[in-house]
């Protein structure tokens, strides 16, 4: 099990919070805490990429910060 911490760009109220919620809901992910600017994420490696999580935020309009 992976465990990552996502800064999510251009999120400002609670529909941002759950437009994401409602795409990463799509994947097989582990758990999904999301807050407004960042997501913590729980995933199985063997299931679910990284640059699917990162595909799932874009979906919603929001954009991933590469720090």
């Amino acid at each position: 099990m992976k465990s990552i911490e996502l800064k999510i760009e251009g999120m400002s109220c609670g529909h941002c919070v759950m437009a994401v919620k409602k795409e990463l809901s799509k994947l097989n992910l582990e758990s999904a805490d999301v807050n407004i600017g960042s997501a913590q994420i729980k995933f199985d490696e063997s299931k679910v990429t990284i640059t699917s999580i990162e595909n799932a935020i874009e979906t919603a309009g929001y954009k991933v910060r590469k720090d």
